[in-house]
């Protein structure tokens, strides 16, 4: 058996590239014809009538039962096919989000006057001697290990170390290696996430014949894999030619997976896939029988991966064991024997995924506005000094700022080249849905570029001469203030006609109301209070982090409203905040809902949802999800190692707080992912999924341990003694529906009295303490978050007990007269 599996392995690496889209189905008819064999005992004469088929040269149709992979479904193809013909006119795409299918069937007509002004006066070239190239995945799924490998590796390769022998690194040198290099940020290191995107240089002397010893540059950029920041992935895929899809072998695709994935076969660019943690338990059995390959396979398909796109190069490797092969027999070798070796076998260090950057992905394109065009881009690249004399344009990817050197800004340069000392003029990005001539592309602020860098490992580096061309990904000092992503630099002398395109975003689904702290503890702890303050660092943060917006709130003045992708997002940028000295509450979150222009009906944002839990919980997770918070259960399956992967579809509004409470229902053994998907039918009222009240401080001092020994009995305690409280305040979650107003600092009786009750010893449980985004799911409607630099604290909007009983009151005699007056509705 484990002969003819490998059997068909062997075979779909080999016929993999030359295969049509008829043999690709072949293959996959086979390779599920071997995964049914492994639970039949045996192969069959059918088997080998599938295996000889699909080695032969004729093109041959088996199209039996085909299997499903776990990501594809008729919705979602449906879903990505509208996002990839809207790539053609992606300024039409970018003002509004994606609608259902009968609302986008109505708006693919594009505007005449607009397709004119899109019309561009330059050609394509290509530019030796460089690559660019993202490395993509879904979170955890090992793709900043694998970024650290590749720096090792390129840096031993221009020392002529041999990376394949150990042995020649020294004990010093293995310890002080930092783990995760490009997780930088402090929230990066503490978390174990990637946040923001980031780009590094790769000086890389291959030992391949094809390239003779040849230097190349290779500029790798790291991409978070967590679908809060998939804006991050977004606003780099522009500045790359290819994509290395990294995911888990034992896993196989999930959510972000196929949504990076989506993005970058919009855009064209050239996928390489590596499938991860080879030498792991979990991923041995889906490497036999080729599981993992298969629903990669069906993921290219449905996402309407072109035939170019459908050869793509598979490896197998781990990126903690910094070694990858082209063989699954190597690998699944190596991962039996649990050998560290590199090099035996067939097995290499990770120059074997930078040969394959070299070989796969194309040189950077580049703008050529000369003579000559893509014929000449087919023929031959250019080297760098050929686009000297072309007009130089780049666009920001990232822009920030440097005490000494100011204004900073990281982006490609699509066209020319630029030095030091260089007057450049800035041209604004197109904004919305038409070509705004008054505001786009109109030549803005000037000023002089005081110095080109490139960023090797996480340290920025200075050019040596200071000269980038044309395919270079370099950070540019002095460029002028009001410099913003998306935006076009070019040189003042030799300016280009207009501003170099962009791709849309992914619109925010999400907003929540920021202001000053208001609270009896305002201005204790933190040294900004100002609500001036807060929004001008809120609009700061718009600069670089393109997937926020920021508005002033039209109800409250003192407010601002801030839109965002998600509940971590969010939660990210208020820790930073908080660290910087800021004090603020933010409100609880809304869902962002629009109308189809068609029906007239009121949509809002539908979600993907992937679940792995232990068996014995399925139950309750569908319940959870599929009950109060309105999703639909698309697709259920078991695994050998008694785990159940369940996919729903629901409503945005329904994952608010799901998170802790299925974590809690689980006992911690769900995993969870998401993905958005489209905008669907408001689904109507829906539950908060939770019946618990509030335990209500209704005095001010410091908790005792006498007070919150008698409290832990009504419910779960959020305080510990000795925190501080005020009336208003939640210091715990009621056992039972409704609120409950307690004294949390009443202390033990000072008197003479003693009885055997009062001098027993207190025990007390250890508080329950919520994150900032946990909290942002999981407060009601009624309740602010307190933010400080030392504390977090959740508490009622209205601070006065009377005022919200009135408040309740009044809410309770309208919910009634609204059943009153729908029961007579109804007897009418």
């Amino acid at each position: 058996m484990m002969v003819c599996q490998r059997a068909l392995r062997r075979a779909l690496t080999a016929q993999k590239r030359k295969s049509s889209s008829l043999r690709t189905q072949c293959a996959r008819a086979a390779l599920a014809r071997c995964c049914a064999s492994t639970h039949g005992g045996g192969t069959t004469v059918e088997d080998n009538n599938y295996l000889a088929a699909f080695r032969s040269s004729r093109t041959v149709s088996y199209l039996s039962s085909e299997p499903t992979s776990l990501l594809s479904s008729a919705s979602h193809h449906t879903l990505y096919s509208t996002i990839s013909n809207h790539e053609s006119n992606p300024l039409e795409w970018a003002a509004v989000r994606n609608l259902s299918s009968a609302a986008e069937a109505a708006d693919d007509s594009i505007d005449e006057e607009d397709a004119a002004l899109s019309n561009t006066s330059y050609t394509i070239q290509r530019r030796r001697g460089i690559r660019n190239v993202a490395i993509v995945a879904h979170v955890d799924h090992g793709k900043t290990t694998l970024v650290d490998e590749l720096l090792k590796v390129a840096a031993a390769s221009t020392d002529q170390v041999n990376t394949d022998d150990k042995s020649q690194l020294s004990d010093a040198d293995a310890e002080t290696e930092p783990e995760r290099l490009m997780d930088s940020g402090e929230l990066e290191k503490e978390r174990g996430i990637t946040i923001t995107s980031k780009v590094t240089r790769l000086n890389y002397s291959s030992d391949d014949g094809d390239f003779d010893g040849e230097s190349h540059v290779i500029n790798v950029v790291d991409t978070p894999g967590h679908a809060d920041f998939a804006g991050e992935v977004d606003r780099v895929l522009s500045t790359v030619d290819g994509v290395v899809l990294v995911v888990d072998a034992g896993e196989g695709p999930k959510s972000q997976t196929k949504y990076v994935l989506s993005r970058a076969l919009s855009l064209g660019l050239v996928p390489i896939v590596v499938l991860n943690k080879a030498d792991r338990p979990e991923s041995l059995g889906r490497l036999e029988g080729g599981e993992t390959e298969l629903e990669l396979m069906d993921l290219f398909e449905s996402l309407d991966a072109t035939a170019e796109q459908m050869e793509y190069r598979t490896l197998f490797g781990s990126a903690r064991g910094g070694w990858v092969t082209e063989d699954v027999d190597v690998a699944l070798d190596m991962a039996y024997s649990g050998s560290s070796e590199i090099g035996g076998g067939g097995a290499s260090s990770m120059r074997g995924l930078l040969d394959a950057i070299l070989k796969d992905i194309p040189a950077p394109a580049v703008h050529w506005y000369g003579e000559g065009g893509d014929d000449e881009a087919a023929s031959a690249a250019k080297d760098a000094d050929d686009f000297a004399s072309e007009p130089f344009s780049m666009t920001a990817t990232t822009v920030g700022y440097d005490p000494f050197l100011g204004r900073t800004c990281t982006g490609r340069v699509y066209s020319g080249q630029i030095s030091s000392g260089d007057s450049i003029t800035l041209l604004r990005r197109r904004d919305g849905d038409l070509f705004d001539e008054s505001s786009s592309g109109t030549n803005g602020p000037m000023s002089q570029v005081s110095g080109v860098f490139a960023t090797v490992g996480v340290s920025r580096v200075p050019l040596d001469p200071p000269v980038a061309h044309a395919g270079d990904i370099v950070t540019l000092t002095g460029v002028p203030e009001s410099m913003k992503v998306g935006d076009t630099l070019t040189t003042t002398a030799n300016m280009v006609p207009n501003a170099v395109d962009t791709p849309p975003l992914v619109p925010p689904t999400l907003s929540c109301l920021f202001g000053a702290n208001n609270g009896p503890l305002s201005g204790l702890e933190g040294t900004i209070v100002a609500s001036s303050r807060v929004r001008a660092r809120l609009v700061s943060e718009t600069d670089n982090n393109v997937t926020l917006t920021v508005e002033k709130s039209d109800a409250d003045a003192e407010k601002t409203v801030v839109l965002g992708r998600g509940e971590l997002q969010i939660g990210i940028l208020v820790e930073q905040m908080r660290r910087e000295g800021f004090e603020m509450i933010i409100t609880p979150p809304q869902i962002l809902t629009t109308t189809c222009p068609t029906t007239g009906k009121k949509l809002e944002p539908y979600e993907e949802v992937i679940v792995d839990v232990d068996a014995d919980y399925s139950g309750t997770v569908v319940n959870t999800l599929t009950g109060s918070r309105k999703g639909i259960l698309v697709e259920m399956s078991d695994d050998s190692r008694g785990k159940t992967r369940m996919r729903f579809e629901v409503p945005s509004r329904g994952l608010l707080g799901f998170g802790p409470e299925i974590a809690t229902v689980t006992r911690g053994t769900a995993v969870m992912h998401h993905c958005y998907i489209e905008d669907r039918e408001h689904a109507g009222v829906m539950g908060s999924g939770s019946d618990s009240g509030r335990l209500v401080s209704n005095a001010s001092g410091k908790a005792t341990l006498f007070a919150l020994e008698s409290l832990s009995a009504r419910g779960t305690l959020f305080v510990a003694p000795g925190d501080v409280v005020y009336p208003g305040m939640v210091v715990g979650e009621n056992a039972k529906s409704g609120d409950l107003e307690v004294n949390p600092v009443r202390a033990k009786a000072t008197n003479n009295m003693r009885t055997q009750n009062k001098e027993e010893k207190m025990y007390l449980s250890p508080p329950r303490r919520m994150s900032v985004e946990e909290l942002i799911g999981y407060m009601n409607e009624d309740e602010v978050i307190e933010v400080t630099p030392k504390s977090v604290r959740l508490r009622k909007l209205e601070l006065d007990a009377g005022v919200r009983e009135r408040a309740a009151r009044s809410r309770k005699k309208q919910l009634d007269a609204l059943k009153q007056n729908n029961k007579k509705g109804s007897g009418k």
